[in-house]
């Protein structure tokens, strides 16, 4: 997705870092490691794009765990929101 294609890098904000982990046991490498795995699917998330615009990930990490990634930009950084394991109907759409 063209969003992307400036991306330099990642922002992690403290609390999320912790969050996803303790939540749902993803680790902040993890959601890093999807940007840079194929396929990667990008979708604005209009429903939550009140303050700022955010988007979701579907994607794959190196051990081909399937997640679900909430993410802003700020500047030239991806700032992941939240982080999860896809559900059925979005491994589905994944697929």
């Amino acid at each position: 997705m063209d969003i992307l294609s400036q991306a330099e890098g990642f922002e992690w904000d403290e609390a999320n870092f912790h969050k996803n982990w303790e939540r749902h046991e993803v680790a902040h490498y993890e959601c890093e490691e999807i940007f840079f795995n194929g396929p990667l699917i990008v979708v604005p998330d209009e429903k939550h794009s009140q303050q700022e615009k955010r988007y979701y990930a579907l994607g794959k990490t190196n051990w081909d765990r399937s997640l679900f990634v909430v993410f802003t930009m700020r500047g030239k950084k991806i700032r992941v929101i939240s982080a999860r394991d896809m559900n059925k109907n979005e491994r589905r759409f994944y697929k």
